[in-house]
Parts: C-alpha cells; structure tokens; sequence
C-alpha cells in the first residue's frame, strides 16, 4: 500500500471507520469529531455525494460515510473537501484560507459545483483537485468574477 511507503514511526493518520479497516493505528474520526492532534485542530465534516449516483442508484459517496476535513494550525484555516459535491453543510464553514475542492463529477464535482461550493465557502484561495478529465478553464471562466478567491491550477499526474 502506497501509505506503508511514506507513514514513518511518529506519523498520525486520520481516517473514516472504512479507512480504519485498511490502515492500522489511524485515529478515526466521524463527521462532527473535532480533535487536537500534534499541534492541529481537525474537522471531520460531512462529504458525500447528491446527484453522482451508481447505477443502482446509491450514491457514489453515501452521507455520513465519508469525511472532509477542516484543519486549524496558528491562524489558518485549510478544507480538504475529501470526495464529494458542493453539499449544503459547506454554508457553515468559516474562515476557511485555503480551500482543496474536488472536479471530477460522477465522483465528485462539475466545475459549477466547484465553483457554487467556493462562492458558499469564500476561501482567499482554492485549489481543484481529483480533476481527472475535466476542463479546468470551465472553473476558471466561471470564477473571473469572483472577488476575493484566488484560484489556482496546479498540473497534476
């Protein structure tokens, strides 16, 4: 597993009750957790999927299964949204600097929902990610006007 490459003795991991299966000595946390870890505060808050269904019609992330992550460090603020769309629980995150949202909708989101999800946040600056194949300028046309959020694209593999 790619984790057992990097993870050194002291490292924390954080994960959901479905992580915690795959990875030993992880803290679990749940949506609504909130906990002090090594000089962080971490979130655990709500991800999941609305519209991105299976063929089944279950969700490709159901709610309550899944977490984003709010992490607190001096004045900072940083929301890792983990996998999911532009959920209405986003309203009630404040403060947040920098924002990592997720662009690759089966799965997660359109760049509208990114972009909706950034207007409901006001991050100073977000990053897309998960991006897969989706046009990257169709965010960046749709935020033009948004003051106040610097967005920035970062070439992945």
């Amino acid at each position: 597993m790619a984790l057992e490459k990097v993870r050194a003795e002291m490292t924390q991991v954080v994960l959901t009750e479905a992580g915690a299966a795959q990875v030993s000595d992880g803290i679990v946390m749940k949506n609504g957790d909130k906990k002090a870890i090594d000089g962080l505060t971490i979130e655990a808050v709500p991800a999941y999927n609305i519209v991105g269904k299976r063929e089944n019609g279950q969700p490709y992330h159901p709610k309550g299964a899944g977490n984003g992550y709010i992490l607190t460090f001096g004045d900072k603020r940083v929301y890792v949204a983990g996998d999911t769309e532009n959920i209405p629980e986003m309203k009630g995150f404040k403060n947040i600097d920098i924002a990592f949202l997720p662009m690759n909708l089966p799965y997660t989101m359109t760049p509208e929902m990114v972009a909706d999800a950034a207007k409901m946040i006001q991050p100073k600056v977000l990053y897309p990610y998960h991006t897969g194949d989706t046009d990257i300028a169709k965010l960046t046309a749709l935020m033009k006007d948004q003051k106040g959020i610097d967005v920035r694209i970062r070439k992945m593999q």
